[in-house]
């Protein structure tokens, strides 16, 4: 199910499900959001005095989440930035409530993997894999890329990179799934992990070494997390280690799967990343260095 696109007037809420928000980068990313004539509500653990590497407790993460999407006038929930925690919140969400409340766009990366997946699995909803805005990342081009997104979502049909590198070439379609991949792995076994299987699996993540990154590959590979999968589009490894080897390992854990894969698209934590809609049904081409949805990411 696809939730509505925004219009001026609407009401984005700034959640913090994970880590701390930097207070200097949410002050300049405050003017960006509100000059998409939107109404801006800010959550009370956005701007908590946080120590360590939570925001809030959980039970108070988990109460501005439920609270953002309960509110009949917040028609998107976005997270100010990622970090780790979204796990520890979801089984303190009532889930039935949320789905009671109806579709709203969830935005997010990097540890929102978690509520994408939670998303998917307890509201069957599709959900933006986008830029952050209380980040360094958060560019002209990664504010502008989820902006159009989100209002205009006819002119983000398709996305390409122009720096794609093919790794197995072909053409595939599917529904788009994944995210980060420590997060897939670690959600292996919980209700939420679900699989690949018929679709694009968009897999990206940061400061992992090569070895951790083959560790949960392996693991994904093994607990058949891959099965069924039919396209592969990576995004950045940022700081994980030497380009070359994780492109190796790529090669060899992913390759004999026997299907198309993409390097180097350009999603994830790096400046300029677009905003990828997770459960939209899209076509992979590496020729083209595309992913073009079927239709757009929200209706």
């Amino acid at each position: 199910m696809r939730p509505s696109r925004l219009r001026p007037g609407d009401t984005i809420a700034l959640v913090a499900p994970s880590g701390p928000v930097p207070g200097d980068l949410l002050e300049a990313a405050l003017p960006v959001l509100r000059g998409w004539g939107v109404k801006v509500r800010v959550g009370a653990c956005v701007r908590a005095a946080a120590s360590g590497y939570l925001s809030a407790s959980d039970a108070d993460r988990a109460a501005e989440f439920s609270e953002a999407w309960l509110d009949p006038e917040v028609r998107c929930v976005l997270a100010a930035r990622g970090g780790y925690g979204g796990q520890r919140m979801l089984d303190l969400i009532d889930w039935t409530a949320l789905r009671a409340a109806g579709p709203k766009v969830l935005a997010g990366s990097s540890d929102v993997t978690a509520l994408h997946r939670a998303v998917d699995v307890h509201l069957a909803l599709n959900s933006l894999f986008s830029p952050m805005p209380a980040s360094v990342l958060f560019d002209d081009f990664a504010a502008e890329h989820l902006r159009r997104t989100l209002f205009e979502p006819s002119r983000t049909v398709v996305i390409r990179s122009a720096e794609a590198e093919v790794l197995v070439p072909g053409r595939a379609s599917g529904r788009l799934v994944g995210g980060n991949l420590s997060l897939l792995a670690a959600t292996i076994g919980a209700p939420e992990h679900g699989t690949a299987r018929d679709g694009i699996a968009l897999l990206e993540d940061v400061t992992e070494s090569v070895y951790r990154l083959d560790r949960m590959l392996t693991q994904l590979l093994r607990t058949g997390w891959f099965h069924g999968v039919r396209g592969i589009a990576l995004g950045s490894w940022a700081a994980c280690g030497d380009p070359a080897e994780i492109r190796a390992l790529l090669l060899e854990r992913l390759g004999p799967l026997g299907v198309p894969i993409l390097g180097e698209f350009g999603f994830g934590h790096v400046p300029s990343s677009p905003t990828l809609p997770l459960g939209a049904q899209a076509v992979l081409d590496t020729d083209l260095a595309t992913i073009t949805l079927d239709s757009p990411a929200l209706t």
